[in-house]
């Protein structure tokens, strides 16, 4: 009988061991890497189009960056009144030392139909920074389908892994963001 009992006590410990055991697997931090989405914690999709010149621009070659991708349109009045506060905060945020990035740029995305309406707004709106894309579709854009955008201006932070960490940043937010991440 007493056989029985220690059996019985040694197979509970057993259980009770590889629970403990098994639920810390449950715990354990993931390696895999973030989803792929438009939603705050997720990777952000590639963008791969034609800058103003015609040559191809990668959202993914700005890794290891702070990047803002900007979602506008030249006709777009909303994104036109946005437009300074976006140039202030790259022109103070360009140059600064990150905790842990190598710098800030804008990634903007148009919804422009019409070439020529789009370099010129740029040029007009003081949009000095190199990463303008556009398949000149309007909203019928690959990009505006990709990132789920039904409405501009829309944008996307994301830090230094192409991690999204904030969305929808208008006027003093985006700086005040930008604030959070700086040394």
């Amino acid at each position: 009988m007493n056989k029985l009992k220690s059996g019985k006590l040694i197979a509970t410990v057993l259980i009770i061991f590889s629970g403990i055991v098994f639920s810390s697997f449950l715990n354990y931090p993931s390696t895999d890497k973030p989803k792929t989405g438009t939603e705050i914690g997720n990777m952000a999709p590639e963008l791969k189009f034609a800058g103003v010149d015609g040559k191809i621009l990668s959202l993914y070659s700005l890794k290891g960056k702070i990047v803002l991708v900007d979602f506008w349109a030249s006709w777009c009045r909303p994104c036109r009144m946005e437009n300074p506060s976006l140039v202030e905060a790259y022109n103070k945020y360009k140059g600064k030392k990150y905790k842990n990035a190598k710098g800030f740029e804008i990634f903007s995305v148009s919804l422009d139909q019409d070439k020529n309406a789009w370099i010129a707004t740029i040029k007009s709106d003081g949009l000095v920074w190199q990463y303008h894309v556009s398949d000149l579709k309007g909203w019928y854009s690959e990009a505006a389908r990709i990132y789920g955008v039904g409405s501009i201006p829309m944008n996307f932070l994301l830090n230094e892994k192409g991690i999204i960490i904030a969305k929808g940043l208008r006027g003093g937010a985006l700086e005040y963001e930008l604030s959070k991440l700086v040394k």
